[in-house]
């Protein structure tokens, strides 16, 4: 495949900061990569695991939004616009940062760590209202298909954001084969694997790798084992 990016797990940028263990699939922080500086409007893609007690204090962000995803543990939320909120797996949470808006993350159970994807997107519209909001989905729902948890559009199913971007998580059994077809002519698409291994066409990807596809309009994903996987679509401008 020619339009192609692969970004092994062993490859990511790695921070270790005693209560966090940090792994950036693009520059953040000290890591920094002018060949891994973004896919098209994705930005950030952060695999972090926070001890128990550990978290991020009130620190500022404009003109993003904000993607978390946990994979196992909680991590309680608070932010200037006074919301109080605790995410757990099977849960997703958005914030759009717009003209700007303080917020801090805590993992406050102090004998289990929380690991958690948070990923940011470059919004197709600067300096809206701060906003935040989480959804509750049931796991039955993306057993062997794909569950549309992020979109463009409020009143379709999952969150919403300021750009032309879908997320898709799917937990498949071995040798399951699906196909995903782009929603936008132009976009490229993300699939990061959570756990397990996928062919993404004929490329086999393991657990936490990542590969970036563009100029195409569908691929086709079979599990190679159990697997469980996320796939952002997004702008490649």
């Amino acid at each position: 495949m020619t339009n192609m990016v692969l970004h092994k797990a062993e490859t990511r940028g790695h921070a270790q900061h005693g209560w966090l263990d940090a792994h950036h699939t693009f520059s953040f922080a000290n890591y920094h990569d002018p060949a891994r500086m973004h896919f098209g409007v994705l930005r950030v893609l952060n695999d972090d695991i926070i001890d128990g007690g550990g978290g991020f204090g009130m620190h500022p962000h404009d003109n993003m939004e904000i993607i978390t995803i946990p994979i196992e543990g909680e991590l309680e939320h608070k932010d200037s616009m006074g919301n109080v909120g605790v995410i757990r797996q099977n849960e997703v949470q958005v914030m759009s940062a717009g003209t700007g808006v303080y917020h801090s993350e805590y993992n406050k159970n102090p004998d289990k760590k929380t690991n958690l994807l948070q990923i940011w997107i470059f919004p197709n519209k600067r300096n809206v209202t701060p906003r935040y909001d989480q959804i509750t989905f049931d796991p039955k729902d993306r057993v062997n298909k794909l569950l549309q948890i992020v979109s463009p559009n409020a009143n379709e199913k999952g969150l919403w954001i300021h750009q032309d971007a879908w997320f898709h998580l799917g937990n498949f059994d071995k040798d399951l084969s699906i196909d995903y077809t782009l929603k936008k002519k132009g976009n490229g698409i993300y699939l990061f694997v959570i756990s397990g291994s996928v062919f993404v066409e004929d490329q086999l990807l393991n657990k936490r790798d990542g590969m970036g596809v563009w100029a195409i309009d569908k691929i086709k994903i079979k599990a190679e084992t159990k697997s469980e996987i996320l796939i952002m679509e997004v702008p490649m401008q």
